[in-house]
Order: C-alpha cells, then sequence, then structure tokens
C-alpha cells in the first residue's frame, strides 16, 4: 500500500476512542461526557479532543505517529523538513520571520504582506524594507513584486539578511517567484513565503507551481484554507541551506501551544491524504465544475467575472452595478451566500477542491447570486485605489525608537503628515493599510478615509470608527 494512503495520527485516536478511554486527565470535558446535553452536535469532535497520552506522541517532541504523519508530509512536499502547526499560519509565520532575521537586520519585505508578517518583524526588531507590488488594472487590487523592484532593492540594501514574500496574494495572482528566488541565492539570501493560499498548489497543473516547489527557503502554509483541515490548521516547509531547522523547530515550541488539538493534528493528517490522493481525473472534474460556475456568474450584467492568471479556486467578482463591494457581499449573505472576503470593488469566492464525483450546492449558489442582481442595471463604476508612490520605501521611525516615543489621538482628518502609532488593517484580508512608524501620506488618508466611507471592518485603529487615529507626539512634516 502506498504510504501517502495511510493516516497514522487519524488511526491512533480512532483506536484509543473504541478502547472507551475512562479519562482521569485534561481535558475537563473527559471525551465529551461531561458537556451540556443541548451540544451534542460538540460529542463527535469531543471524542478525539485527547492529550499526550501513550500511543498518541507529542507535538513539541514527536516520536510516533504525529511524528509519521509530519514525515508523510515531508515526503509528499519533498523537502527537508515539514511541520503541523495548530496555531495557523501566524505562528507559522512568527517562527520563520524570527529564523530568518535578528534585530538590526535589513529585510526586505512584500508591501502587501499580513499583519503576522508585520508582527513577525517588530518581535525581531529588524529593519524592513517595504517593496511595493505593482497594480493590476483589472481588478483594482495590489498584485505581486517584480524581479526589477527587488533587484533594486538589493542594489540599495545589499546588507539584506532575507527577503519575505506572499504568494500568491488573497485573490489568488501569482507572479515571478522564481525569478526572485534565483536572484536572492545568488547573493546567498534566504527567502522566506507566506503561501497561506496555496497549500493546494503542490497538486500541479492547473494550479501554479508551489514555492516549495520553486526553492524558497521557508514555506508557511494554511492547509484550513482549501484543504479539508480544520481552522487554525497550517504547515511550515523547511527547504533550506542557507537557515537552521533547528532554529525554526525552537521557534514553533517558543510560540506553539503546548497543549495542541488533537482534533486540529488529525484534520491535518487528513488533508495530506487528501491531497496526496488528488488524481488527474479530479482535477478534470473540478475545472469542468469551476467553468461552469463561472459561466453562470458570466451571464450576470451587474457583474464581472475578473480572470486572474493565478489560482483557479479563487473567483472574484467585480461589480458592474450601483452597489460597491461590501454591499454586494452584504445582499449575498441575506441569501446565505457568504464569500470569503469583499473590497470596496469585488467579491471573492473561494471554490471547494473537488474530487471526481463530489457535489456542492454550485447550481443553488449560482440561481441566488442571480436573483440578488437580477433588478441591478449595469452601471460603469469609478474605481479608485492607492499605491504608495513610492516603490521602495522604509519606516520613518525604527522598531526600537518607537518604544521611546509617546501617543496622542488625532483626529483623522489632520493625520497627513503624521507618524502612525498603530496597524490599521483592513479585515479581510488582513494586509496592513498603516504599519506603526509609517508616515502618513495624503494618498494614505484618502484611502483610509474611503474605507471607513464605504463599511470596511478593521483589525487594530480602535478609534477609526470614531474618526480618530493614534500617532507618535514627537513626529510631524
Amino acid at each position: 500500500m502506498d504510504a501517502q494512503l495511510r493516516l497514522p495520527l487519524v488511526d491512533a485516536l480512532t483506536e484509543h476512542i473504541k478502547r472507551n478511554p475512562i479519562s482521569f486527565h485534561v481535558p475537563g470535558h473527559k471525551y465529551g461526557r461531561i458537556f451540556p446535553n443541548s451540544s451534542g452536535f460538540f460529542q463527535a469532535i469531543l471524542q478525539l479532543d485527547a492529550t499526550e497520552l501513550s500511543g498518541l506522541d507529542d507535538l513539541h517532541a514527536p516520536d510516533g505517529v504525529i511524528l509519521e504523519a509530519e514525515d508523510l508530509l515531508t515526503n509528499l512536499f519533498q523537502v527537508k523538513k515539514s511541520y503541523f502547526l495548530v496555531n495557523g499560519s501566524t505562528v507559522g509565520n512568527l517562527a520563520m520571520v524570527m529564523t530568518g532575521c535578528s534585530e538590526d537586520d535589513i529585510v526586505l519585505v512584500q508591501r502587501n504582506c499580513h499583519k503576522s508578517i508585520i508582527n513577525a518583524l517588530q518581535l525581531a526588531k529588524a529593519t524592513p524594507i517595504f517593496i511595493e507590488p505593482e497594480y493590476d488594472p483589472d481588478g483594482k487590487v495590489a498584485a505581486g513584486v517584480e524581479v526589477t523592484t527587488v533587484n533594486e532593492a538589493l542594489l540599495l540594501y545589499p546588507q539584506a539578511k532575507a527577503i519575505i514574500l506572499t504568494y500568491p496574494n488573497y485573490y489568488g495572482m501569482v507572479y515571478d517567484l522564481k525569478g526572485i528566488i534565483d536572484v536572492a541565492h545568488d547573493r546567498k539570501i534566504p527567502v522566506l513565503v507566506d503561501e497561506a493560499h496555496g497549500a493546494h498548489f503542490i497538486v500541479g497543473g492547473p494550479f501554479p507551481k508551489s514555492a516549495v516547489s520553486l526553492g524558497a527557503d521557508i514555506v508557511v502554509q494554511s492547509a484550513h484554507k482549501t484543504l479539508p483541515a480544520m481552522t487554525m490548521g497550517s504547515f511550515l516547509h523547511f527547504n533550506s541551506e542557507l537557515l537552521s531547522n533547528h532554529k525554526v523547530k525552537n521557534n514553533l515550541e517558543i510560540f506553539q501551544s503546548s497543549s495542541p488539538s488533537y482534533p486540529i493534528m488529525a484534520s491535518l493528517d487528513i488533508a495530506r491524504h487528501y491531497l496526496a490522493a488528488y488524481r488527474e481525473e479530479d482535477i478534470s472534474y473540478l475545472l469542468k465544475k469551476i467553468t461552469e460556475f463561472k459561466k453562470q456568474l458570466k451571464d450576470i450584467s451587474a457583474i464581472k467575472v475578473v480572470d486572474f492568471h493565478g489560482d483557479p479556486l479563487k473567483i472574484t467578482v467585480q461589480s458592474r452595478c450601483r452597489l460597491n463591494g461590501f454591499e454586494l457581499q452584504k445582499e449575498l449573505e441575506l441569501r446565505s451566500i457568504f464569500p470569503e472576503l469583499a473590497d470596496p470593488n469585488n467579491v471573492l469566492f473561494i471554490f471547494p477542491l473537488l474530487k471526481n464525483g463530489q457535489e456542492y450546492l454550485l447550481e443553488e449558489a449560482a440561481a441566488k447570486i442571480k436573483r440578488v442582481l437580477a433588478d441591478l442595471p449595469f452601471m460603469e463604476r469609478e474605481v479608485e485605489y492607492v499605491m504608495n508612490e513610492e516603490k521602495i520605501s522604509r519606516l520613518a521611525v525604527s522598531y526600537q525608537e518607537m518604544t521611546r516615543l509617546t501617543k496622542k489621538v488625532i483626529s483623522i482628518e489632520e493625520s497627513a503628515g503624521h507618524i502612525s502609532a498603530e496597524q490599521i488593517i483592513p479585515y479581510p484580508p488582513g494586509i496592513p493599510l498603516l504599519l506603526p512608524g509609517e508616515r502618513i501620506t495624503g494618498q494614505k488618508l484618502a484611502q483610509l478615509q474611503r474605507l471607513v466611507e464605504l463599511g470596511a471592518r478593521f483589525h487594530g485603529g480602535p478609534f477609526v470608527k470614531q474618526g480618530q487615529i493614534e500617532v507618535f507626539h514627537s513626529y510631524r512634516t
């Protein structure tokens, strides 16, 4: 039997449950026996919610079924070492960045990165140099970074210790990652990739090549985004000649929970198995279903299906009616159609990674979308998108200096020229609009005001909804 068809951790948990165990250990629900009767749907999951017992191994020092499950993942991705993550790609990004850079290190960072990358850089007290992505005029969104921009940044900062990239972006768009990796490796600079949305790329065509197969040093993936894994289930893949795997493991022991969830780990075992068993007939079936679904959406005049170069599982729908993206999302949610995210112009759907013969409510969804938009006539919308003026930029204030500065809250209207003292993050997708230590330009201010006006949700920025922002007291242009 093909080893990849095994489910070592799932099998061990199943055998443990069959023994009808009597728990005198944590967790307190005792395999679901101590739990409110009104919450019966939890029972099946709680039977799997065990702890580090004999035969069930230990995530922080695996030598049994967890090690076997991680080894199968390592073999599937053909890397030096793969790890299960139970605290999401956030913990993977923290461990990855802390492995690749230290205090005062110059690090090149793709500007449209997730907030966890920024948080990791702040913890490391590194000096980020931001590389602005290209602008996609069809989708009206930030895309990827150009090799030429990376080359320019390396000429300006030849002492750079790492390059941190996001691939693909939230909308599934990709770029010449291999070209950037080659440029970096020629200079012995490691490339760290947040591939949260690309865990399924290892399947191969029609999907883009994975950052793993393109030669990145460390890659973090959210298995729960496109694979059948529970939320917070993620992978980290180490495949570097330039960095230390021992340091990765040590950082994961620091940042990852010492009480890892066995249901999440079991779902990662299942997700790996699902990928390993994906066949050509599954790809053909999936593409057929995607084509049929997109065809039905393309018949609706009030929206436009944007065809990006990248992941076919990501279907971006752009408003061509009076509704902006946030309003369109709300109308769909009222009919129980829940997209992944909205921005001022678009709504994003993440298609399921179907296997041959699997059914999903695609026809029902398309019919509901048509009904929502049936009475909305076509209208050409004026779209504004703000990109940073500079292709390569850095913080106006270092992380070390920020700790010595006082802060104040001022109105958003008067904030242009000040230095932001907080992260303001439209969520989703979790890409910071403003960073601590970043100067608030007139363009950034306009974009923030527009997002507030359109009803965007934010992480950070507790005063934004009141029309205020926190800035550093001593800085003003």
